[in-house]
């Protein structure tokens, strides 16, 4: 097992210790100044959680601050309506960046007279070599590059150049702008990287003014700096890049931030890409962004999920140089730790079978009590209907069961929750031989401060009144790929291979008690015996309440954590 994910280890976090010595050693006057920068190009997946709390986290826990910057240079993957979903993600995560929200769109005319900097000092030029010109050019890990045959234009020819392509006078992609470094570098991304391109299209925020936009690696580095960052944290990808953002910055002669790299989340059995989450929303695998089989914040915000359990694991898996894999079971773990303190115990049947106790009185309903969280001591209990009618899972009934199944069987007894103990008397078929009702008895003395409620019976089950129960519909998630690691999959570049088709199931017409029929979206419960969920915040195409499984009771991780230690 890997020791990072170990419960009962203080996970690693070596970002800590370096913010820790800077400000031991008054690297930057003993401030923390972070942020958090996403492209808004896709909604926000558990990965950029991690990145989120790392950068939110670190600033919270230093007294520093955290900017919210986006990242938008590219206008023809960017919407509006990214934007505001990473603002509400953020916020719903549980973290405030006050009045530090800020768009690379902002320093777009600053980057360009940077940009005109550079080409004044010639160590920027003009490019008309195609796109896949410019690769064959760059050359390989093992091979050098070779020059541009314009490598060597004059600075005001680049400078002439360079204004034409702001005016709009030439067409996408028939020029860019580079920088002048080494064609031999080791470091592909040195030799002559692009800064700038060409790309008519509307921005959500700037319009049409500009019809230049800057790379990434061009961006990147200027707008920490503009926003004094003292720690510029990013994935593991972007160690390679470092050179060039320390080169931009050093050529520039600007406020110099430190950039530190950390390993990815990567998470068993899902994507964590924004391209290929994108590619199964557009392919209609998944019922869009939100939906609650994604990886996305706000899809497992749907699910069920807390912030407090999605802080809890990443804080649990820590922050690591080397990329690894994350078990789904130690997020779910997560999920059950948070809810099994606050989340009511409610009784849902999802698959009924109808039971008749043929000796209890006809129109007579008692009002149980039954408690609402045995974790929770302030949680209190509430009054359920019991009548002479009820239903019970299907499969809590076998008609030939086994000697171990202690749930209910012809001429056996059970324990229904907070209520009486049953025994089975006889078994109701239809004419293909399915069963469709039970007729059983009761123990009147059985309930609590009865004579005969201490009596030792081994099964209990959960059950709802039949007369009073209320009709919901019912979804059952599981991993959305049946295949661990999904992005390795070489059989289909459409991922379609490994998709799980039994990823979703919907149960139409369950029963639940009467309380769950008040339910609003988004409040969280646990079905006894059946797991934690929640409701739905897109049920208006229901008639019913709709409920989402988060989670199943069963917890694999504590098995596995408590089997490695």
């Amino acid at each position: 097992m890997n020791k990072e994910n170990e419960t009962d280890v203080t996970p690693s976090n070596f970002i800590r210790e370096v913010v820790k010595d800077d400000i031991a050693s008054n690297k930057w006057e003993g401030r923390v100044h972070t942020r958090f920068p996403p492209e808004p190009n896709g909604f926000l997946h558990i990965g950029h959680a991690k990145s989120i709390c790392l950068n939110f986290g670190l600033a919270d826990e230093f007294g520093g601050q955290c900017n919210l910057r986006f990242d938008d240079t590219n206008p023809t993957k960017e919407e509006d309506v990214y934007v505001q979903s990473i603002i509400e993600d953020v916020k719903w995560l549980g973290f405030d960046w006050g009045d530090k929200i800020y768009y690379t769109s902002d320093y777009f005319a600053q980057l360009y007279d940077w940009a005109v900097q550079l080409i004044k000092a010639d160590v920027a030029y003009v490019e008309d070599l195609s796109a896949d010109e410019i690769r064959e050019h760059r050359g390989t890990p093992t091979q050098a590059g070779k020059d541009s045959p314009f490598r060597n234009r004059s600075v005001e020819e680049n400078l002439d150049l360079f204004e034409r392509m702001k005016n709009g006078e030439f067409a996408d992609g028939a020029k860019v702008l580079r920088a002048k470094i080494d064609m031999a570098s080791g470091n592909l991304n040195m030799r002559d990287p692009v800064l700038y391109r060409i790309i008519k299209a509307h921005h959500h925020r700037t319009g049409d003014t500009w019809c230049i936009y800057p790379m990434y690696d061009f961006a990147h580095g200027q707008s920490d700096s503009i926003e004094t960052i003292t720690h510029s944290i990013c994935t593991l990808e972007f160690e390679d890049h470092r050179p060039l953002y320390d080169w931009i910055i050093d050529t520039l002669d600007v406020y110099h931030p430190q950039q530190i790299e950390f390993a990815r989340l990567n998470l068993a059995y899902t994507l964590l890409s924004k391209r290929k989450l994108l590619q199964l929303v557009e392919e209609k695998h998944v019922a869009g962004w939100d939906d609650p089989r994604m990886p996305t914040i706000s899809g497992l915000r749907r699910r069920g999920y807390t912030p407090e359990s999605i802080r809890d694991f990443c804080e649990r898996i820590g922050v690591a140089k080397a990329n690894s894999t994350v078990e789904m079971a130690l997020l779910e773990h997560c999920l059950r730790e948070d809810l099994n303190k606050r989340a009511l115990r409610l009784m849902a049947v999802l698959r009924p079978l109808k039971v008749v106790l043929v000796n209890y009185p006809e129109g007579q309903v008692e009002e149980l009590d039954s408690p609402n969280n045995p974790e929770d001591p302030e949680a209190g209990s509430r009054k359920i209907p019991f009548s002479r009618e009820l239903y019970i899972e299907q499969e809590d009934f076998m008609e030939d069961a086994p000697k171990k199944f202690f749930r209910l069987a012809p001429g056996k007894e059970v324990r229904l929750k907070s209520a009486y103990i049953i025994k089975c008397e006889e078994v109701i078929k239809d004419s293909s031989g399915n069963i469709t009702e039970l007729r059983c008895t009761y123990d009147p003395d059985s309930k609590s401060g009865g004579a005969t409620a201490g009596r030792k019976i081994k099964g209990t089950l959960h059950w709802v009144s039949a007369q009073h129960a209320k009709s919901a519909e019912v979804r059952m998630y599981s991993h959305l790929f049946t295949k661990e690691n999904p992005a390795d999959d070489k059989e289909s570049s459409d991922l379609k291979s490994a998709l799980n088709p039994e990823s979703l199931e919907i149960l139409k017409d369950c029963k639940v008690e009467p309380a769950l029929a008040e339910a609003q979206p988004g409040d969280r419960f646990q079905f006894l015996r059946m797991g934690y969920f929640c409701a739905d915040a897109k049920n208006y195409l229901s008639t019913a309440p709709v409920f989402n499984r988060a989670v199943t009771l069963r917890d694999t991780w504590a098995k596995i954590a408590k089997k490695g230690s």
